[in-house]
């Protein structure tokens, strides 16, 4: 009984520690001059990617818009939702969450 107790705490910290590192799946790409421009960030729009077959074959192409001087960031990250919906899927259905930030000047 003390066994099971102990593999199961394992998994569960496992678990947490595989959910709380997700910035590995994180790509972070400057567009235009979005890193010399001075000014405070805000998020300009944001998306959804579906995959389909374990990331195989797109299910649609997400528009985000970006803005009209072309200076942004392009964030894609696989967030816990994100995970909750592979996980549930077994992997079938992945998704991957997208934001624009921009600079007021």
């Amino acid at each position: 009984m003390k066994k099971i107790k102990s593999l199961m705490l394992v998994g569960i910290l496992a678990i947490t520690v595989m959910v709380s590192l997700t910035s590995c799946m994180t790509t972070k790409t400057n567009v235009g001059a979005f890193k010399e421009i001075q000014g405070d960030e805000y998020t300009y729009a944001k998306g959804k990617q579906i995959w389909l077959f374990w990331g195989l074959l797109p299910l649609g192409r997400t528009s985000t818009n970006t803005p009209g001087d072309g200076n942004c960031q392009v964030i894609t990250r696989f967030n816990f939702i994100d995970f909750l919906i592979s996980g549930f899927t077994g992997g079938i259905v992945t998704t991957q969450t997208i934001k624009v930030k921009a600079k007021r000047r």
